[in-house]
């Protein structure tokens, strides 16, 4: 039997100063839910000015909160459909 793949895009965005960088991640899943998350890096100010490693710290805790979010979503639609209170999920 052929299943048909399903597919998802995070976006990411970035704002940046000298010594912060904030991430915002947008996720549209097939069911018109969009799910939305913010990560933040600072830099110390001994440390060089290398934008692209903010940004990927940054990037990482928005996408970290997002998968959170998107467990959480998961779990109560878990409970919602099963009417009752199943086991937290976690990131293992």
């Amino acid at each position: 039997m052929l299943q048909t793949a399903v597919g998802w895009h995070v976006e990411m965005e970035f704002e940046e100063d000298n010594h912060r960088t904030r991430a915002a991640a947008l996720v549209r899943l097939p069911d018109g839910t969009e799910v939305r998350s913010h990560g933040y890096a600072s830099r110390h100010p001994a440390d060089s000015n290398q934008p692209r490693v903010g940004e990927e710290v940054a990037g990482a805790r928005a996408l970290n909160e997002l998968a959170m979010k998107l467990l959480t979503k998961a779990h109560d639609e878990i409970d919602e459909a099963s009417g009752r209170t199943s086991y937290p999920l976690t990131t293992r």
